[in-house]
């Protein structure tokens, strides 16, 4: 029954997210609703391609679990369900430009991702193929919820929220999730997360090259750096 119900949220979410952008939902897609503001905490629209990445592990990973169902504990099961849940009402949530309550089921997504990260690692027994599409998924979603943080500044009319100026948040912004790209790095041992982050980064770099110079030249320093740190523990290891 449990892996009815994770086959059966995970094709809810992907048709959710396909007709929230064929139909639009709304009357917009999902990229038509973050390009309506100049926010500088955002990739260029090449690098949500990851999402297609993402979902296809998830499909193996469901697949795969399918086979070895002795690995399927509630915890694990739960926790998928749960986020393909979240991703579904986030994505409806945005259409109708929700803002702040997108920001809330984004960071309740993270949260669940995490708590099946760390349910998976235990049975994955340092495995990477198993915590490949976590690790893909997690580093997204914290590059995203970020991005959602910046959008709603926009919403509600203050880019430089608290007195702060839009290019020091997404500076800010871009440190964060260089620290948090380093954190996991060194204390999960997880190659992929930061990975993500640099993948977003360039991103950034790209789309801010003609908005911003200094928030394009931090991204795409901290996404060298991340990178080549990134290689640096698997090297000396080796």
């Amino acid at each position: 029954m449990r892996i009815l119900w994770m086959y059966l949220t995970y094709f809810l979410m992907i048709a959710i997210n396909a007709f929230a952008n064929i139909l639009p939902l709304n009357g917009m897609t999902t990229g038509e609703i973050s390009n309506q503001f100049p926010v500088l905490f955002t990739p260029s629209g090449y690098v949500f391609t990851i999402w297609s990445l993402i979902y296809l592990a998830l499909l193996i990973w469901l697949i795969a679990i399918t086979i070895q169902h002795r690995r399927l504990t509630r915890p694990i099961a739960s926790c998928f369900i749960a986020t393909n849940l979240l991703n579904s009402l986030w994505i409806i949530v945005w259409h109708f430009e929700w803002v702040g309550t997108s920001i809330l089921v984004m960071l309740l997504l993270l949260i669940m991702l995490a708590l099946f990260y760390r349910a998976e690692r235990r049975m994955a027994q340092g495995s990477y193929i198993w915590l490949a599409p976590l690790s893909l998924y997690i580093g997204w979603i914290t590059v995203a919820l970020l991005a959602n943080i910046s959008y709603f500044f926009h919403a509600i009319g203050k880019p430089d929220f608290l007195g702060i100026s839009e290019v020091s948040w997404a500076i800010l912004f871009l440190f964060f999730g260089f620290c948090l790209g380093l954190f996991i790095r060194y204390q999960k041992n997880d190659l992929l997360y930061p990975l993500v982050i640099v993948w977003a980064f360039v991103g950034i770099f790209v789309r801010d090259q003609k908005m911003s110079e200094s928030v394009a030249v931090t991204a795409l320093v901290l996404a060298i750096l991340l990178f080549l740190l990134n290689w640096f523990r698997l090297r000396k290891r080796a």
